[in-house]
């Protein structure tokens, strides 16, 4: 605390508490739960299902129809009711019940799901009018238990549409229960988004300042400088950043965490085998810590083959299973304590390059070594498409939660420190399914980031982009945003924030720069006391310098510390003072 001079005692009263947020009148709730486990009941349906008739098949059939000529039943089981579709000869071959759809209305979409066997890959598709066929999600169902379906879609034509079920199996039953649609406005949306900010991503702080003898002190200044976020929001960097005073500016100004581009990977570190060069990473890493800028590793392995060096093909199984232990050592000794967490595994749903060669178990392998070599940091599978693209049958919500469950409970990694991390390269985002399948994600209790956010080139990338920006800000289990835009001598990856040369923003990097400020994730926020010495500001979780000055006595000034947290509302006031 400084004290600058004056002759007045000044009382600085502070408490925080939640506030509510924009609402909009009689909207219903988005409801964020999802489950992960089979049980041997399914849940009540969300939203008592929405617009879907009969969704706990109490009524028999009413609402139901065969969709592709399967046979459909309706069956009771230990007193819970459901729809059976079997005699099926198609993939396209289930139940069905027809909808109606508005236009512009975002839809979220539940069921519970069970095959007469197990791990069968079933979506649910919603076909229109018109002949259009959009998924709203996919589960890996199995038998004897039920599995929670979750997913979305906007609607962007009014019109009929019929709900049905598709599994690639034409010989297993689909078991369905505790189906909803719930339809939501784009205002209704909006107000989700809002509310979920206010309760978790900040609070109100309300300010008093009294004289020495508890008289509030009416016109009193008051200026809040947020010196360190709580939510870490970043960006990708490039070796550019180490001769670029302006790519400097520009990003210290801006952001808190940050991802290396190229310069961990192994193809970067060791381009010859033998000859480790890390000289680039080091001279990034000592940059960042000397700005407190958090680091995420990036990444032990890659398991693209298209990235896999020549001398890393050429070994044989033993010699790469000596290889890549030695890399991973080698990488996470070195940084060990200096990283906030390590992709330990690279897009290991998509490709099998070491599993190819070593075995099924190679990604779990490489996390058991992980954890050996650096129990405390958090390890993540990181993946693209899981929330991106509904169509991409290989990273569903479900088969990402499969590998990482295979990951997990691999023999020694129960104590890892496990963590999901979603790529999100986007071109058209399904803001509905993006919601809805970090819900399902959720469900598996370990932290989630944004890892590589970017859009691809269009006329509406910075439209998506700030679309994009808001639903995962906005989604209370989402821990972090770090987005690939880090830009090169030659350009960017695909989406540019800056002119890359002067680095002035494009229209992307307004985007960001608006949205920092109006989360307060930068900035400063000021004005005066009030007739009773109050002053009142919504502020995101992180540190502050508070600083109040009072008209009367113009040469004195207080400048306190004030640390907002996501438990704010429960924290006892602070009351500081200071006298001449």
């Amino acid at each position: 605390m400084k004290n600058i001079g004056g002759r007045h005692n000044l009382l600085l009263l502070l408490s925080t508490f939640f506030f509510g947020g924009f609402e909009v009148l009689n909207a219903v709730p988005y409801d964020y739960t999802a489950s992960d486990e089979c049980l041997a009941n399914p849940h009540k349906p969300q939203y008592g299902g929405g617009v879907i008739v009969n969704p706990e098949l109490n009524e028999g059939l009413k609402g139901w129809s065969s969709f592709g000529n399967a046979k459909i039943q309706h069956r009771e089981s230990k007193g819970n009711k459901f729809i059976v579709a079997l005699g099926r000869n198609q993939q396209h071959a289930s139940v069905s019940q027809k909808v109606t759809l508005q236009s512009g209305k975002l839809y979220t979409f539940s069921a519970w799901i069970q095959a007469s066997k197990g791990g069968v890959p079933v979506t649910a598709m919603f076909k229109t009018g018109s002949g259009t066929y959009m998924r709203a999600g996919s589960i890996v169902a199995e038998s004897n238990c039920w599995s929670m379906l979750k997913g979305g879609f906007p609607a962007s034509a009014s019109g009929p549409a019929e709900l049905y079920f598709e599994s690639k199996d034409p010989s297993v039953e689909i078991w369905v229960d505790s189906i909803s649609l719930q339809p939501f406005t784009e205002e209704e949306w909006k107000s989700h988004q809002d509310q979920s900010i206010a309760k978790i991503r900040k609070s109100n702080v309300k300010i008093q300042a009294v004289d020495k003898q508890g008289k509030p002190m009416a016109n009193a200044k008051i200026s809040i400088q947020q010196k360190s976020p709580t939510f870490p929001f970043g960006c990708s960097l490039t070796k550019y950043i180490l001769k670029n005073t302006a790519y400097q500016n520009w990003f210290l100004s801006r952001f808190t965490v940050a991802t290396f581009g190229d310069e961990m990977k192994w193809y970067s570190t060791e381009n010859t085998q033998g000859h480790e060069d890390y000289s680039v990473a080091d001279a990034m890493l000592q940059f960042t810590k000397q700005h407190n800028i958090a680091v995420r590793g990036h990444n032990v392995f890659w398991d693209d083959p298209f990235y896999q060096l020549g001398w890393v093909k050429s070994l044989s199984p033993q010699q790469l299973a000596s290889a890549t232990q030695k890399r991973l050592n080698s990488v996470m000794n070195k940084y060990k304590g200096q990283l906030i967490g390590w992709d330990v595994v690279n897009e290991n749903l998509h490709f099998n390059f070491f599993e190819s060669k070593m075995g099924a178990n190679a990604s779990a392998l490489f996390y058991n070594w992980a954890i050996r070599s650096d129990a405390a940091t958090t390890l993540f599978l990181n993946e693209y498409n899981t929330i991106e693209e509904s169509a991409d049958e290989a990273t569903t919500p479900a088969k990402y939660l499969r590998k990482l469950k295979e990951m997990r409970t691999f023999p020694g990694n129960e104590r890892g420190r496990f963590a999901i991390g979603l790529e999100s390269h986007f071109t058209t985002p399904n803001i509905p399914y993006i919601r809805s399948s970090i819900d399902t994600l959720a469900a598996a209790g370990v932290p989630i980031w944004i890892t590589e956010l970017d859009v691809a080139n269009g006329p509406k990338q910075t439209l998506y982009l700030e679309q994009i920006l808001r639903e995962t800000y906005a989604h209370p289990h989402i821990q972090g945003i770090v987005l690939w835009a880090g830009p090169t001598e030659k350009g960017c990856y695909r989406m540019c924030l800056t002119d890359n040369i002067n680095f002035k923003n494009l229209p992307n990097g307004d985007v960001v720069d608006k949205l920092i400020h109006e989360w307060g994730l930068k900035g400063l926020v000021s004005g005066t006391t009030d007739a009773k010495g109050f002053f009142e500001a919504s502020l995101s979780h992180g540190d502050y310098e508070v600083s109040i000055t009072h008209p009367t006595s113009k040469s004195s000034s207080l400048v306190q510390r004030l640390s907002v947290k996501p438990t704010a509302s429960s924290q006892k006031p602070l009351f500081l003072k200071f006298s001449s």
